[in-house]
């Protein structure tokens, strides 16, 4: 049987640089974006590390207010909201629609495992209208650990009633990439730019440049079985 695709949200396949404006505005450098969301990601993992768990709009508030203080920015409410309340907002990358159509046409199953809660993933679908593609969202809220750590992972193949092997997560994360194959999984890594794979990790057997290129390779891997 072909792999059940499990798709990472943020980045992946919705884009951050539409937050960029508010971070020009803000911090009057827009390369800040980068700088908050890696302390949104460090942050929640180290959450995980240390035995808690807290939302991950709660995340991303905090690392906001931290940045902003490291950074001797005053941040207002309105400010705050307007960037954190943006990720609902977030729209694809361009060959996003085009490659999961593809995807689906070929009759591959598709889901979603990503950080945010319920809420927010299902919001930010139905925003970039993506969810035709996929059968379900699955959230780390379930298991209340983060990604990369193995139990998001097992959770959604448990839900699905099939081996974790049988599941490929994609994202342009190396540590999602990387601790869902220390989980058991296949994998497909995006080097969206900026973004590359870890070289302590397994290397997975597909890597493509955008989503366009992975698909292509998926659907050869996976089609052929």
């Amino acid at each position: 049987m072909p792999r059940i695709l499990v798709f990472d949200v943020n980045e992946t396949l919705l884009d951050l640089k539409a937050l960029e404006p508010h971070f020009e505005r803000v911090f009057g450098d827009k390369a800040m974006l980068r700088e908050w969301f890696n302390q949104v990601i460090q942050f929640a993992e180290a959450l995980t590390l240390a035995g808690d768990y807290r939302n991950f709009g709660d995340v991303a508030r905090a690392a906001l207010e931290m940045t902003a203080e490291v950074q001797h920015i005053r941040l207002s409410p309105e400010d705050a909201q307007q960037i954190v309340g943006g990720i609902r907002n977030l729209p694809p990358h361009a060959e996003v629609p085009k490659a999961l159509s593809r995807l689906k046409s070929a009759g591959l199953r598709m889901v979603t495992l990503t950080n945010s809660p319920p809420a927010i993933v299902d919001a930010q679908m139905k925003q970039a209208n993506l969810q035709q593609y996929f059968e379900r969202n699955f959230s780390v809220e379930t298991v209340r650990r983060y990604k990369p750590a193995p139990e998001p992972y097992r959770m959604v193949a448990t839900e699905l009633g099939i081996p974790v092997g049988q599941l490929r997560m994609i994202a342009a994360h190396a540590w999602d990439v990387g601790g869902a194959m220390r989980a058991g999984c296949a994998a497909a890594f995006i080097s969206r730019p900026g973004k590359a794979t870890f070289p302590l990790f397994p290397k997975p057997d597909i890597v493509g440049n955008d989503l366009g290129e992975v698909a292509e390779a998926i659907l050869k891997a996976e089609t052929l079985k």
